[in-house]
């Protein structure tokens, strides 16, 4: 199967990130989003590969976190970033709907859900480009039941360790920009009158997907232990995977 996936694939959106928000800013990572799940220009989006590493990607993440899955404080949160940041499902109808109405979403909502929205699809981008990569090097081998051993060894093949991180640093972004809305006077309201236009529009999808950002990190009351956890235990399985690790997934 052709098509290459570049170290640079996301290394544009790590430079990106300090710029000043706004519909160009956000437009740009829905381009980059769209254009990595073209299949005329990344062929590896049509390997059967790709739904089967998504489907193990998600299944190892629920367990990794499943004592956050099981608070009650930590449920709805880490729920939102298994199902809304990184699951085994394609965002392109979110984020297609996300450049739709960006323009009015601008002036209508605050600068910490536009970073939010952002920084979501540049997620969902990187993701994907980290996953293709992945892809092409599971395509050596004959399809199959994916394991921990394969995925490890794929993983070390992709490579691409800074790009890694930078991953783990835009979830924690995610979540720290939902945090920070939170506690602003108003972002409630805002986003409860938005509900009738965003249906209007065609992207209730859109809206629900942030109301169920805003609820789950209302319910943390204060984010930064919750997303600690999360960053040290992806850097460390990162570490892990690319040291070899015979346990990679183990804590402890």
């Amino acid at each position: 199967m052709g098509g290459r996936v570049g170290r640079n694939d996301g290394g544009s959106m790590a430079m990106m990130h300090k710029e000043s928000v706004g519909a160009d800013w956000v437009k740009r990572r829905v381009q980059w989003h769209r254009d990595l799940h073209d299949p005329s220009r990344q062929p590896f989006n049509t390997s059967p590969w790709l739904p089967e590493l998504r489907r193990w990607q998600s299944q190892r993440l629920a367990a990794s976190f499943a004592d956050l899955l099981a608070d009650d404080r930590t449920r709805p949160a880490a729920t939102f970033f298994l199902s809304d940041l990184y699951a085994d499902r394609d965002f392109t109808r979110r984020d297609q709907n996300i450049a739709k109405v960006v323009p009015l979403m601008a002036h209508m909502l605050p600068a910490s859900l536009l970073r939010a929205l952002g920084d979501a699809v540049a997620l969902g981008a990187l993701s994907h480009a980290l996953d293709l990569r992945m892809v092409r090097a599971l395509s050596t081998d004959a399809l199959a039941e994916l394991d921990a051993e394969r995925y490890a060894a794929a993983y070390r093949r992709a490579g691409c360790p800074r790009l890694r991180r930078y991953q783990i640093d835009l979830i924690v972004a995610v979540g720290q920009t939902l945090d920070r809305a939170v506690h602003k006077r108003g972002v409630s309201g805002l986003l409860r009158a938005s509900r009738v236009p965003a249906r209007l529009a065609g992207v209730a999808d859109l809206q629900q997907f942030l109301e169920r950002g805003f609820s789950a990190f209302a319910a943390l009351d204060g984010a930064a232990d919750f997303l600690h956890t999360i960053a040290s235990r992806e850097r460390e399985v990162s570490r892990r995977l690319f040291a070899g690790h015979a346990k990679p997934f183990t804590r402890g």
